[in-house]
């Protein structure tokens, strides 16, 4: 798999702290992938982000950008922002001006994109996202599931190569969270690299075709969902829990799941289930 964005051997502590939020830290995002970033709180996903977009810069090691080293003069950061977007697990930390509608054309504007481009791009992501009928209402008006979509659309608008998103299902009800999964889904198939930190192993399971386990600043783990879940008892010592479907899988008969693979949704048990029921009655 190409690495689209990488990180090597990279440490960084923040200032007046001890401790070293990442510890040489080496780790892949594959280009085309959807890659859930794993860990519990403080495990450095999201020091991570922030270096990926050059908020931070490491102390030592290098961050690369499709295998080139990231340069931090303004205009490269300028670039680079373009190319990777980053929505932040508080939309709050990220809407600035009053409506949808002003804040996606700000980010817009402040790439030097002409009027006319910047009006159809605008109104192209608020009919893309699903909230044009929302574009002239007050920012403060607006759910937790809309400013996040709204946060979204200001970084999708840019077109980003690479998504970044920090907890981006973080306080959402189950509606919103679907609805937020299905655009990701969508920006995905249209080509764009995607990539969650997350700490919801259920989300993570039914969501990535790829995954990589944080802990104390290091990539400690890294493979499919099927190759990190088997792996329970690790998971276990780094204060994860299996996702509650593959538990109920794992706790079947075994003449009842046979030699299938474990189901990656509510969808998919469900399918399986009604198929063999017949056979396991019998």
């Amino acid at each position: 798999m190409r690495p689209i964005l990488e990180a090597r051997d990279v440490s960084f502590s923040y200032p007046g702290s001890t401790n070293e939020a990442l510890r040489g830290l080496t780790m892949n995002i594959p280009a085309g992938r959807k890659t859930a970033i794993c860990g519990h709180n403080g495990s450095g996903k999201s020091t991570f982000f922030l270096h990926a977009v050059g908020i931070h810069k490491p102390a030592s090691g290098e961050m690369r950008w499709n295998g080139v080293p990231v340069a931090y003069r303004s205009n490269d950061l300028k670039t680079l922002r373009q190319r990777i977007g980053l929505v932040f697990q508080d939309p709050e930390h990220q809407l600035i001006l009053t409506t949808p509608y002003e804040d996606i054309s700000y980010g817009l504007r402040n790439a030097g994109l002409q009027e006319q481009e910047i009006r159809d791009r605008t109104q192209n992501m608020l009919r893309a996202m699903d909230i044009a009928q929302l574009a002239d209402t007050p920012i403060h008006q607006l759910s937790l599931g809309q400013k996040k979509r709204v946060a979204l659309a200001g970084v999708m608008a840019l077109e980003p190569e690479l998504l970044l998103l920090d907890e981006p299902t973080a306080y959402l009800d189950r509606t919103s969270e679907q609805k937020l999964i299905g655009e990701l889904d969508r920006i995905h198939a249209n080509g764009v690299t995607v990539a969650m930190a997350t700490h919801d192993m259920n989300l993570a399971y039914a969501w990535a075709d790829w995954i990589l386990v944080m802990d104390r600043g290091q990539c400690v783990m890294e493979g499919t969902p099927e190759e990190i879940f088997i792996e329970k008892d690790q998971l276990i010592t780094l204060g994860m829990e299996l996702p509650l479907l593959l538990e109920i899988w794992n706790s079947l008969p075994q003449v009842i799941r046979r030699e299938a693979s474990p189901p990656r949704s509510l969808a998919e048990f469900k399918a399986y289930m009604n198929q063999y029921q017949p056979a396991i009655l019998a």
